[in-house]
């Protein structure tokens, strides 16, 4: 016989468990007990596991249960939606804790969603609230305000200021009916912010003047002067200067855009626009002037008028008109505002430079030796002391 060694006794086939094993066991069936205790008395039990899941700067809210509806959409019962007050101070999310019902397990889960910057608006106001309007909390946050009353300011003016130009000085005699039309846009300088207030004024630059300054209507019927191109930069002024009365042509159909116009001229323009009458005794009112002979037949009427309405200025020398002279820029600025001033738009404004004077009283009174038929008016028209040949003032 062959000794073989002893065999080895076969493991059996039922080994006791270690106890290691059995610690093991106990611990998971434990958890699975919990897990299905929790889960089937979670809904009556007050634990609010949220706080944990999830960290909040603010509480959350205590959610009711809410019963399952046969309707697929879930509604909320009133006494179930949370409250939320949207204050300033609150935080930049808003967190939103619904019941998500389960069809399957006929039981809720609850679940959080954070939506960025979200309102939120119950489908349903809470019954326990009263409702209050919209209208009636408005009136009322904003008389808790107690706003102070707010008295209007005073209208600002539209007239933008004057434009200091470089070559008008402040003691220019000029210097006042410059500024006036100058802050209203009718008249412009140049460039180099000067005025050039003792340069001449052609035709063309008249009309222009003529535009800015008065109202007038769009001419539907202009004269195609020969002289005057169609693109020319003074055909729609010179064309309603013409149509509103201020401006005649010349014979052959000729207007000399370019040729400067007088003082006797600018002051015809302006009555004959004005539609200004001629006084009764118009050589007794030119006789002011001491080169009144040098006034051309033609403009003795328009002159006369336009002395007893207060649009001669005459610089330096109140009795000397120089009818014929070449207007210049100042003069025709002083004239125009005169212009103005007639119709209204204008408030006067003070000159030693404006003649005033009144049509002359019956002939039958009697005067002393060297002295005007004609009394003398000061700036507002009224008569004055004084008994000179001549109102300066």
């Amino acid at each position: 016989m062959t000794n073989r060694p002893p065999s080895e006794p076969e493991s059996s086939q039922r080994t006791a468990l270690g106890f290691d094993e059995f610690i093991a066991i106990l611990v998971a069936f434990t958890t699975i007990g919990a897990i299905l205790f929790w889960s089937l008395s979670g809904r009556n039990s007050s634990w609010n596991l949220n706080g944990l899941l999830l960290p909040s700067s603010t509480p959350s809210p205590s959610v009711q249960p809410n019963q399952l509806l046969p309707s697929p959409t879930p509604k909320v019962e009133p006494n179930a939606v949370p409250r939320f007050n949207i204050l300033p101070s609150s935080p930049p999310e808003a967190v939103i804790e619904p019941k998500i019902p389960s069809f399957a397990t006929n039981s809720t889960i609850p679940s959080r969603a954070v939506l960025p910057s979200a309102e939120v608006i119950p489908t349903q106001s809470p019954q326990p609230q009263t409702p209050v309007s919209s209208s009636t909390g408005l009136e009322s946050s904003i008389t808790s305000l107690a706003l102070p009353l707010v008295t209007p300011a005073k209208q600002k003016s539209i007239i933008p200021p004057p434009i200091a130009f470089n070559d008008v000085p402040n003691n220019f005699w000029g210097r006042g009916f410059i500024d006036v039309l100058s802050s209203r846009g009718i008249l412009k300088g140049f460039p180099d912010y000067s005025f050039r207030p003792n340069q001449p004024v052609n035709r063309a630059e008249f009309a222009a003047i003529l535009q800015k300054a008065f109202d007038q209507e769009p001419s539907k019927t202009a004269i195609a002067f020969q002289d005057v191109p169609a693109k020319f930069w003074a055909t729609p002024a010179i064309d309603q200067a013409i149509s509103a009365g201020f401006l005649t042509g010349y014979p052959k159909k000729t207007f000399k855009p370019q040729q400067n116009i007088s003082r006797v001229q600018v002051l015809v323009a302006l009555v004959s626009g004005l539609n200004l009458k001629a006084p009764t005794s118009p050589n007794q009112i030119l006789s002011i002037y001491k080169d009144g002979k040098d006034i051309p037949t033609y403009a003795i009427n328009k002159i006369a008028a336009a002395t007893t309405n207060g649009l001669v200025v005459n610089y330096p020398n109140q009795q000397i008109i120089a009818p014929n002279k070449v207007a210049t820029r100042t003069e025709v600025a002083a004239m125009i505002h005169q212009a103005l001033v007639k119709r209204g738009k204008l408030e006067a404004i003070p000159s030693q430079n404006i003649v005033y004077r009144r049509s002359p009283p019956q002939a039958s009174r009697s005067v002393s030796p060297g002295l005007s038929r004609t009394p003398k008016y000061n700036l507002k028209g009224n008569l004055s002391a004084g008994g000179s040949s001549h109102s300066a003032r």
